[in-house]
């Protein structure tokens, strides 16, 4: 068979031909699905870290090179010259929007930014002190009870339409999650601001006092939405698809990718890095805080540096890294810990360590600065990663299940359990 290669079982000299599959860009795969049926053996990986679970035209990655495609379009060129909104439609679409296409796009979503007003009761339910994601998991699957008349996952219309409504409303359900946590009167969305606008405006404003989005502030926002947009497979996609996998609707998949995301080694990364600087404390205390990360005894860990799948500089750390300077400077900001976090990447960019690792800073280390500069709190910095990944979950969900081809996930398993045994009565069995 051309183009493939062979496997033989030691054990038995059983052979047979697995096809390779070649995408445009990247290392191509092994097509094993056939490997159980002639050889009688599973491949065993561990975090999937060598396993490709499906083909995808969203997003191409190249870890060594420090490369990141959304529809091929490099994110450098789309964070100096796109907005979010417009790569939201990339995504979702494929290709980047005409003039009148955008609008449409554009319109729709600002349409669609309301909540139903018994929303409010069930998120009053919640604890005033309870996680906003926490929140953000129950709110955001309660969706499904308000439009079940259009989560037909076989329906492109049901699709497109859900995709919408996802986009418009989840900054919603945000910013009503944080005034829940703050005891504020939720704020309606205002739909003559632009995306960003309108979040922060229903994040911040209050009925008593006029409130004016800084443009700075919407900026820095809108370039970490779309730097946030899609990562290829991650857990949460990988979640996204795999829930989607089983004919379940559009709303619950999204749901179980921000439960997912919840987790601190995903969409927590940010939070954890305000807290390591929270427990160095002030910048006189780095050098400290640096030694204790290289002492192999010490459990003390750095966050924010290196990254799994970016063997080089994370793309999205320099575009980021130059929007947290802007921010600070043009917001005046004095914070001392951020003080801490300047001096840690100083550190990080002219240590040996750190260089001979590849451990540069990543996208989670500038985020979580740029989000604690615009006074967005902690608790809240895992929600604003969800609120712009939606858009890639959506998209990976739309091309899955638009392929026409699912099938549901069902990984195996190496069984290390107890041998086949009989049962005992209770009365029968020792111990103590």
């Amino acid at each position: 068979m051309s183009n493939s290669v062979e496997i033989t079982d030691k054990r038995t000299g059983k052979s047979t031909e697995m096809p390779i599959i070649s995408g445009l860009l990247g290392d191509p795969g092994i097509d094993i699905g056939k490997l159980n049926k002639e050889l009688g053996l599973f491949t065993y990986d561990p975090g999937f870290v060598s396993t490709c679970s499906t083909k995808s035209a969203i997003t191409f990655i190249d870890g060594d090179a420090g490369v990141l495609l959304y529809r091929g379009y490099p994110i450098e060129q789309l964070a100096q010259h796109s907005s979010f909104i417009e790569v939201a439609y990339l995504l979702i679409n494929g290709d980047l929007p005409s003039p009148a296409q955008f609008r449409e796009f554009e319109h729709h979503v600002t349409n669609h930014t309301m909540i139903h007003e018994s929303l409010k009761l069930f998120m009053n339910g919640f604890h005033y002190n309870a996680h906003p994601m926490a929140m953000m998991v129950g709110i955001a699957g309660s969706l499904a009870a308000f439009y079940h008349d259009s989560l037909d996952p076989e329906n492109p219309e049901h699709r497109m339409i859900t995709a919408i409504r996802l986009i418009a409303k989840i900054p919603t359900l945000a910013a009503a999650c944080y005034k829940h946590s703050v005891g504020q009167p939720y704020v309606y969305p205002k739909n003559d601001l632009d995306y960003c606008s309108r979040f922060l405006d229903m994040m911040f404003s209050v009925p008593a006092e006029p409130y004016h989005v800084n443009p700075i502030a919407a900026k820095a926002l809108d370039l970490l939405f779309i730097l946030h947009a899609d990562h290829e497979q991650n857990a949460s996609t990988s979640t996204v698809r795999l829930v989607g996998s089983t004919g379940a609707n559009p709303i619950a998949c999204i749901a179980a990718g921000i439960a997912a995301l919840w987790g601190p080694a995903h969409g927590g990364a940010n939070e954890a890095v305000l807290k390591m600087l929270n427990e160095i404390g002030d910048k006189s205390q780095v050098a400290r805080a640096v030694a204790r990360a290289k002492d192999k005894n010490d459990n003390f860990r750095l966050m924010g540096f290196g990254h799994r799948v970016y063997k080089n500089f994370d793309p999205r750390a320099k575009i980021i890294r130059e929007m947290c300077y802007k921010v600070l400077n043009e917001l005046g900001i004095h914070d001392p810990l951020l003080e801490v976090a300047m001096a840690l990447e100083d550190v990080a960019l002219k240590d040996d360590y750190f260089i001979e690792r590849k451990l540069y800073p990543n996208v989670d280390f500038y985020s979580g600065i740029i989000y604690k500069a615009l006074k967005i709190p902690v608790e809240m910095f895992t929600v604003m990663f969800a609120l712009a990944r939606t858009a890639g979950w959506i998209a990976h969900w739309l091309e899955q299940n638009g392929s026409g081809d699912v099938k549901i996930g069902r990984p195996r398993q190496i069984y290390v359990g107890a041998p086949s045994r009989d049962y005992v009565a209770l009365a029968d069995r020792s111990g103590p």
